[in-house]
């Protein structure tokens, strides 16, 4: 590991980048202890009978977050990240056991999902700061800031699941899975739509910031 690995985000410059995007969103705090969420608050739009039949079935898949590894190498790999991402999250949420639960589901949930395990733990820590009952003033939900109509458009339509790790984490995952693909791939137009600022760059900056905080070199 590199000494610039070893600094934390928030450490000096990057603090001051993250406090002036942030202020440039109306985002100040964001990420940084405090108690107040920022999030932004995704738009309801239309779905075709296609899409939505795909990400009722994408969320209702009931397969516990228990990772699975081809051989020892890929394991171990997993093992070290799991113990390195356990450190840096540590002041944030004190209790062990707790902590390796919310990784192993944030880990099995974005690989679900083809996404970068890095970028889903940034977008939680704008969005939540890590804090799995946040409510944005939107009314968006939970770790990864989930309004209420995707569960009622792609769920059971019972909105306090979506203070549930796994449901919460599953639903943030498909949907930005499914934001992904509209904007054909494009990460910052993804961002943007998920956080309902779509082609401001401001979010996806934030983003893309703290996920640096969470990049694992092997």
């Amino acid at each position: 590991m590199t000494a610039s690995q070893r600094t934390p985000l928030l450490h000096l410059p990057w603090r001051r980048a993250l406090l002036r995007r942030a202020g440039a969103l109306g985002l100040a705090g964001v990420g940084l202890g405090q108690q107040r969420t920022w999030a932004g608050a995704q738009e309801e739009e239309p779905l075709a009978d296609a899409v939505r039949t795909a990400l009722a079935a994408s969320v209702a898949d009931a397969a516990p977050p228990k990772p699975r590894f081809a051989d020892v190498e890929a394991r171990l790999v997993y093992l070290r990240w799991l113990g390195a991402a356990s450190e840096k999250l540590k002041r944030r949420k004190a209790d062990h056991h707790t902590r390796i639960e919310f990784l192993e589901t944030v880990w099995y949930e974005s690989r679900r999902a083809g996404l970068e395990t890095a970028l889903v733990l940034g977008l939680i820590q704008v969005e939540s700061g890590f804090r799995k009952y946040a409510i944005s003033s939107a009314g968006a939900r939970g770790y990864m800031q989930i309004m209420p109509f995707w569960v009622r458009a792609i769920g059971d339509g019972d909105t306090s699941r979506l203070f549930h790790l796994q449901t919460n984490m599953r639903f943030g995952c498909v949907i930005l899975r499914h934001y992904l693909e509209r904007e054909r791939g494009d990460l910052f137009l993804a961002l943007g739509r998920y956080n309902g600022s779509r082609g401001k760059p401001a979010y996806p900056n934030l983003v893309f910031g703290a996920k640096r905080q969470w990049d694992f070199k092997v």
